[in-house]
């Protein structure tokens, strides 16, 4: 038997094939029999969703492209979406995409979403918990600071307290005043910095970080202060 060897013309014909071209029908031989094909990828993403639903990232992008359409729709829509919300966050076993949830809630003005960012509150994680604090500082308002100081009183996360006492801080209402200088007295000495902070946000005054100083000040905030070198330089520097 004679082995057979490619003529010339035949070599010649491989040798014209584009490179690209040839490692692409090389890839079967390299992958196994069952080939390479780059449309599996999506197949099996399919496959999951169908057998698994979506995945977290999907959920949270369809609520917010629904948001955008129900934020730009009648006052009826928005309920109905927000409805929709409150029951959404009630099933939600991930932590991540309930937080995202009351994200979209706080820029709906209606019951459903209220009742969603104040339920975000006793959320079962503090990540959640600190992203409402965060919705109740946009939200603003007498509420808002009736909220945040129970979350400061009641979080068991030293995380959580600090989220709310920044957000009364951030809010610039005075009704702040009595729970923030209540934080002064804190065992904690991350509590305690965290309350001057916030103080110094509220009055729109500078006293220096002694806590000391600012429990004065807390004790008759309308009382008028003595002048201080030091405070004028912190304003212009």
């Amino acid at each position: 038997m004679t082995s057979h060897v490619p003529s010339s013309t035949a070599r010649r014909g491989a040798a014209q094939i584009p490179l690209a071209l040839r490692i692409l029908l090389a890839i079967p031989l390299l992958t196994g029999c069952a080939g390479w094909a780059p449309w599996k990828n999506t197949d099996k993403a399919a496959r999951n969703a169908e057998l698994y639903g979506p995945t977290a990232n999907q959920r949270i992008k369809t609520m917010q492209d629904e948001a955008k359409l129900a934020k730009a729709a009648s006052q009826e829509r928005q309920i109905e979406f927000t409805q929709d919300l409150s029951r959404k966050v009630l099933e939600e076993h991930d932590a991540r995409v309930r937080a995202e949830i009351i994200g979209v809630a706080a820029g709906f003005d209606t019951a459903a979403a209220i009742a969603v960012c104040k339920g975000a509150l006793q959320d079962p994680d503090e990540r959640v918990r600190t992203k409402a604090c965060d919705v109740w500082r946009q939200r603003g308002g007498e509420e808002a600071v009736q909220l945040l100081a129970n979350r400061y009183r009641t979080d068991r996360e030293l995380d959580v307290r600090l989220r709310a006492l920044r957000m009364l801080g951030e809010l610039e209402d005075k009704t702040a005043i009595p729970v923030l200088a209540e934080a002064l007295e804190d065992p904690d000495p991350a509590v305690q910095y965290r309350a001057v902070a916030a103080l110094k946000q509220v009055s729109g005054r500078d006293l220096g970080d002694n806590v000391n100083t600012w429990r004065e000040w807390a004790a008759d905030p309308d009382a008028k202060q003595p002048w201080s070198i030091a405070e004028t330089f912190r304003k212009i520097f």
